[in-house]
């Protein structure tokens, strides 16, 4: 019971910390967006953190949300948001329309479809720390067999003519995302934002410079760069060249 306690206490502690770096990125945002009503599509959207900071901070006119994850789905869809502002979406997005196993960590924001490299260092220290705290054998609690969805797709079906924030967060998911986007729809994008993982728990298959290479290819340009505290990740933003 202790432990929990104290695995509930961590997960706050490194929520608070990167709900900082999220201020950052909102007032970097403001200044790009002043009083305009946006479209946001919020690819990982968890337990909603990132539809908060939108809705708090911004005129929203549309958020297309995308959680894969069965369990948080249901949370999301019981919590009050303005249904004709936010669309929910239970499934990943991908390169491909496929089915994919979710590794569905303890913490559930490191829940991935990739493969987990159990003799990297990060793993082996997560593991212990986490296991510990919360008195599980594996830091991997269980898989969901996912839907994963093209997002020119979704853009097509849904008939959405401007997308100023994309945002992901898919813990090593990124690239495959990026990639199925076809060059009309990054034509609709203004801005990229998301998360990259340097340390080697995730088998990403890719690298960053894959990422800024595929952006670059599309006219965008790198903007914001900021350390996630205690992990090997950043956030990005990327924006559209006029």
């Amino acid at each position: 019971m202790l432990n929990k306690i104290f695995l509930n206490l961590l997960t706050i502690v490194i929520g608070l910390i990167d709900y900082s770096n999220k201020r950052l990125i909102i007032f970097f945002l403001k200044k790009k967006f002043k009083n305009q009503y946006l479209n946001i599509i919020d690819i990982g959207s968890h337990k909603g953190e990132t539809i908060n900071l939108f809705l708090k901070n911004f005129n929203i006119q549309k958020i297309f949300a995308f959680e894969p994850n069965i369990v948080l789905f249901n949370v999301l869809v019981k919590k009050k948001y303005n249904n004709k502002k936010i669309k929910f979406f239970n499934c990943g997005v991908g390169l491909n329309e496929e089915h994919l196993n979710l590794n569905i960590m303890i913490d559930s924001s490191s829940s991935t479809f990739n493969s987990i490299n159990k003799e990297s260092d990060y793993y082996k220290k997560k593991n212990k720390i986490i296991t510990f705290l919360s008195n599980k054998k594996n830091l991997i609690e269980n898989k969901q067999k996912i839907s994963v969805v093209n997002l020119s797709k979704i853009i097509q079906e849904n008939k959405i003519d401007k997308i100023d924030v994309l945002k992901i967060d898919t813990e090593g998911f990124e690239y495959n995302i990026l990639r199925g986007i076809k060059e009309i729809d990054y034509e609709k994008i203004r801005y990229i934002y998301f998360e990259h993982h340097y340390d080697l728990m995730i088998e990403k298959g890719y690298t960053f410079s894959n990422i800024n290479s595929l952006l670059v290819k599309n006219n965008f340009k790198k903007i914001f760069k900021i350390k996630m505290k205690f992990r090997k990740s950043f956030e990005y933003i990327y924006e559209k060249k006029v």
